[in-house]
């Protein structure tokens, strides 16, 4: 059996890739298409997003929220909305 590598984000430790994996997805199906996501689950997300391997260029000059968009091939994605007003999505997945 496959040995469960445990994952850290923001303080917040899951067993495994896959539980991780489950919390994001279960949060992001919360959300509608054009959402913005909630105070709370923007916390985890800003944590998360850092853990990206472009963290820099998708976090550009600071996030000022996170929402809900539409993904490629009939998905939805977290998108972060900048301080300087432009968006660029993220795959939850990238970061974990």
């Amino acid at each position: 059996m496959a040995r469960k590598i445990p994952v850290t984000v923001g303080g917040i430790e899951y067993e495994s890739k896959k539980d991780a994996i489950e919390h994001f997805k279960k949060m992001l199906n919360r959300y509608d298409i054009g959402d913005r996501v909630s105070a709370g689950d923007q916390a985890e997300l800003h944590e998360l997003v850092k853990r990206h391997p472009e963290a820099e260029a998708r976090i550009g000059t600071g996030v000022e929220s996170f929402s809900v968009r539409d993904g490629d091939f009939g998905t939805q994605c977290f998108s972060i909305t900048r301080l300087d007003g432009t968006t660029q999505n993220f795959s939850f997945r990238a970061c974990i």
